[in-house]
């Protein structure tokens, strides 16, 4: 398709993909984050088998791969949680009250999976 303009982003800031896949992806005004675990981009290991301590890792990762873009935290509009236990949700949503400060919310769903992706636990 003629006049589509797309364009790859990663970042050494945040996990490598896992996978075959990009960290994210512009589309003309656009981005699309993949998904983002709590691993440390250095060691590509999770922090520790906490919830919350990975949830604060995975929206640095996010964060990092916005800014490599030029986005931040304010620009995204909808996000996805995946949790291994829902009972780690409330946790899980005092950190990312922290990210996504004040009233302006992102739209989100979360759910409770079978399994996750690298799962250390």
């Amino acid at each position: 398709m003629a006049g589509i303009c797309k364009r790859i982003i990663n970042t050494v800031n945040a996990p490598k993909a896992i996978g075959a896949y990009s960290q994210a992806v512009v589309v003309d005004k656009t981005m699309y984050v993949s998904g983002q675990l709590g691993l440390n981009p250095t060691t590509m290991e999770f922090p520790s088998n906490n919830a919350a301590e990975q949830a604060d890792q995975a929206l640095k990762n996010m964060s990092a791969i916005l800014k490599e873009a030029g986005a931040s935290l304010n620009n995204v509009v909808k996000t996805t949680v995946l949790l291994a236990d829902i009972n780690d949700f409330q946790a899980v949503n005092e950190i990312y009250s922290k990210y996504f400060a004040g009233t302006d919310f992102p739209a989100r769903a979360a759910y409770q999976v079978g399994n996750l992706p690298k799962v250390n636990f």
